[in-house]
Order: structure tokens, then C-alpha cells, then sequence
């Protein structure tokens, strides 16, 4: 897997993506350490958008940090491989284990702004997540679990009600798009 190439690849859902798209590539171009949190100013992570089989619903988390009802991710912590983070997120901070990538492409891609927090003791300076998310389909009735260094609940939301429960509005912008990508 070539993540600069699947990057190229990536075929924008709009101009927004597409400015992402070009921005992150100047990145990939420009520095080495994009899969570390050693690069203070901006690293890659990895999300994914969990779905129902019926794709009419999205789990999402409350998260701690944020205070608010989010997607599932984390930090590409030097792998490459941003499905196979995102699979190991989704494991990791729902308790799922019956999971599988709709499709093995990329699903969006986001920078987002981080702003300055405290976390296990330590302050993060304000930073850029340069975001790959992938499309991700579980089953409902499997039993979840909180992990509470990074939640507090996790939920089955309904797509419209997924937007509206989280309170970050940047992120209200990102849920809206994928689903709107989902029902297209």
C-alpha cells in the first residue's frame, strides 16, 4: 500500500476535498515524519465512519476531549496503512470486533484543526489532523464498550441525528458530508 498514491488516486467528493487533497499531498512531498506525532504541527490519522449494514445508522462516541458525540480514530502512530488503524481504532474504542471495510478505498478526506488540550497530564499544542476516513460496516446488535481514557458512551445514531448530537460545528460540516456521500 502506497498512501501518497492512494492519496493521488482519491477522487474528490467536492472542491473542498480537492483543496485538502492538494494541501496534503504538498505535505506528503514536503515531510518525513507525517505518520508521528513528532510532527507537532500536523500528522496523519485515521477515522472511520461506521455504519449500520442498512446504512441508516452511525455509531459514534462521546468523546472526553471534545466534549462531544464524535466518529472513531486515532493517530497513524508510524503505520501506513490508515485501514488497518482505522480497523484497529474502531476495535480498540468500541469493542467491536465484527467489522469490515465497505470498500478498501479511501471513503473522505479532512484536515481538521486541533486545538490546544491537555492529555494524561501533557499539553498538545494546537496542530492539523491530515485525515483519511474510510467507510466502515458493523452490526448493530453487537455489544459495545466505552474506553474511558478516550469516551464516555457510545450510540447507534440515526444519520440526521449523528450531525445534530455532535456540537463541534466544523465537525457538524464533516458528518453532514459523509453522509451525504453515504446516501449518494
Amino acid at each position: 500500500m502506497n498512501l501518497k498514491n492512494d492519496i493521488e488516486q482519491y477522487i474528490p467528493y467536492d472542491l473542498q476535498e480537492a483543496k485538502e487533497q492538494e494541501v496534503m499531498l504538498k505535505y506528503l512531498s514536503n515531510f518525513d515524519n507525517l505518520l508521528t506525532r513528532e510532527n507537532e504541527f500536523a500528522h496523519l490519522t485515521a477515522s472511520a465512519w461506521i455504519v449500520n449494514p442498512e446504512r441508516t445508522k452511525v455509531l459514534m462516541a462521546y468523546h472526553n476531549i471534545y466534549q462531544s458525540w464524535s466518529w472513531i480514530g486515532g493517530h497513524a502512530d508510524g503505520n501506513a496503512d490508515l485501514l488497518e488503524v482505522a480497523l484497529k481504532e474502531t476495535t480498540e474504542e468500541t469493542g467491536l470486533v465484527s467489522i469490515a471495510p465497505i470498500m478498501k478505498d479511501i471513503y473522505s478526506l479532512e484536515i481538521l484543526g486541533v486545538p490546544s488540550h491537555i492529555k494524561k497530564g501533557n499539553p498538545i499544542a494546537t496542530h492539523l489532523h491530515l485525515n483519511v476516513t474510510y467507510l466502515i460496516e458493523a452490526n448493530e446488535t453487537e455489544e459495545t464498550t466505552v474506553k474511558t481514557d478516550e469516551n464516555s458512551a457510545i450510540k447507534w445514531m440515526e444519520l440526521t441525528e449523528a450531525v445534530e448530537a455532535c456540537t463541534e460545528p466544523e465537525m457538524k460540516v464533516v458528518y453532514k458530508k459523509l453522509n451525504d456521500k453515504l446516501k449518494s
